[in-house]
C-alpha cells in the first residue's frame, strides 16, 4: 500500500478476471470465449477502417452502431446506450442508476464485478442466497430494495430465469431500476429486450464479446428507457466522450449485418455444450442446466481444486472459485469439439 493513495483505493478489493496463461498447446476453456472466430465481414471492415481516418476522432456517440443496434431489435436509437465492453456500461450503471438510499439486491452467487462495483462507488448492496439447486427465485427479490440485478443466463452457474418471472418481478417492482444483465442469453436464453417498451424501469446490458467473437474488441451495450438512457450517458461523457474507437464501431456493425455467422456460431456451441454435458455426467459429474456458452460442474468423488490442478498440468485450463457454496465446481468453457474431446480423455484419465 501507498500513502498516496486515496481512501478508496485502500479500501477496494479489485475484479481478478480469469487468467491468460503462456502455455504450450493449451486448451483455454476459462475465460469464456468464443471459439470460433469473428465473422469475415467483419474483420473485412476492420480492415477498410484501418486507414488515413484513424488521425480522426470517432463519433462520440458511435450513431452507425446505435442505429444498428436499434435496428436488430426494433428500437429507437434514444434506447440504446454503448460503451467499451459491457463491464463499462454495467459501471456506468451503478453510478447513474443504482446509486440511492436503499440497498441493491444481488444474488450471492453471480458476476464478482458487481460487488466490486458498489465497493468502488459507494452503493449500499446485499447478496441474496439463490436456492439449493443454485437458481434465482424471483420471490425473494419482492421487496424494498435500490435496485435489482442480476445476470440472465447466471454467472457463473449458467442457469436461465424464464422470461416470464423476469416479467413478473418488473410487474412488482416499479419503484427502482432493474438491470438484466444478458452477456450470455444468446446460447439458450429469450431476451429481456421485448419488455423494455413495457417497463420503463427495465435496463438491458449486453456484450458483443460472447455470441460475436467479439471480446478483443471491446463493445457492450444497453437498451431501455430513454430516460435511463440519458443517465448513462450523462456518466459517459463526464467520463469519457469516446469510448468505442473508429474499429470498434464499424466491426461491431457488420457484426450484426453478419446474421448467419452469428447463428452458425451460437448454434456450434450449443451443440457442443450437449454433448460434453452428457459426456461429463457419463463420467459421474453432476452438472447445472446451463443456457450459457460454459457448463458448471462438480464430481461428487474428486476435489474441485485437484482436478484443476491436475487439468492445468496438460495445458488445458478451466475456471475454478474458492468461494462459499461452490468451491467444488469447475466452470468450464464451451470449446470447439476436438477442445472438448480433449478435455474430456484428460478427465477421464485423472478420475481412471
Amino acid at each position: 500500500m501507498s500513502r498516496f493513495w486515496s481512501s478508496i483505493v485502500h479500501e477496494l478489493t479489485p475484479y481478478v478476471p480469469g487468467e491468460q496463461p503462456k502455455l504450450p498447446n493449451l486448451i483455454k476453456l476459462n475465460t469464456n470465449e468464443n471459439p470460433y472466430g469473428p465473422s469475415p465481414r467483419v474483420v473485412a471492415a476492420l480492415q477498410a477502417e484501418a486507414g488515413d481516418t484513424l488521425r480522426l476522432y470517432p463519433d462520440p456517440n458511435a450513431d452507425r452502431l446505435k442505429a444498428a443496434i436499434s435496428a436488430y431489435y426494433r428500437l429507437t436509437p434514444k434506447q440504446v446506450f454503448v460503451g467499451n465492453g459491457s463491464d463499462e456500461v454495467l459501471a456506468h450503471t451503478f453510478l447513474a442508476l443504482l446509486n440511492h438510499s436503499r440497498p441493491v439486491l444481488l444474488p450471492d452467487i453471480t458476476y464478482s464485478f458487481f460487488p466490486v462495483y458498489c465497493r468502488l462507488y459507494g452503493v449500499q448492496y446485499e447478496r441474496v442466497p439463490l436456492t439449493a439447486g443454485f437458481e434465482i427465485d424471483p420471490e425473494d427479490y419482492k421487496r424494498p430494495n435500490g435496485g435489482i440485478i442480476f445476470p440472465n443466463p447466471n454467472a457463473p452457474t449458467g442457469r436461465l430465469l424464464p422470461l416470464a418471472a423476469i416479467d413478473d418481478l418488473l410487474r412488482q417492482n416499479n419503484e427502482t431500476v432493474v438491470v438484466v444483465d444478458e452477456a450470455y442469453v444468446d446460447f439458450g436464453g429469450e431476451s429481456a429486450v421485448p419488455l423494455v417498451d413495457t417497463y420503463p424501469n427495465l435496463l438491458v446490458v449486453q456484450t458483443l464479446s460472447k455470441s460475436r467473437s467479439l471480446a478483443g474488441l471491446r463493445v457492450g451495450f444497453a437498451v431501455g428507457h430513454p430516460e435511463l438512457i440519458e443517465a448513462l450517458e450523462r456518466v459517459k461523457n463526464s467520463f469519457n466522450s469516446y469510448p468505442l474507437d473508429r474499429l470498434a464501431i464499424a466491426g461491431a456493425v457488420m457484426a450484426f449485418e453478419d446474421h448467419a455467422h452469428f447463428e452458425w456460431t451460437r448454434n456450434a456451441i450449443i451443440r457442443t455444450r450437449g454433448r460434453l454435458v452428457e459426456e461429463l455426467e457419463a463420467l459421474g459429474f453432476d452438472v447445472l442446466p446451463s443456457a450459457a456458452n460454459f457448463i458448471f460442474a462438480r464430481h461428487p468423488k474428486k476435489d474441485a481444486a485437484e482436478l484443476f490442478r491436475r487439468l492445468r498440468e496438460q495445458s488445458i485450463i478451466v475456471r475454478h472459485f474458492k468461494l462459499p457454496r461452490i468451491d467444488q465446481h469447475l466452470r468450464i468453457t464451451i470449446g470447439t469439439e476436438e477442445e472438448c474431446t480433449s478435455l474430456v480423455k484428460a478427465l477421464r484419465g485423472i478420475l481412471s
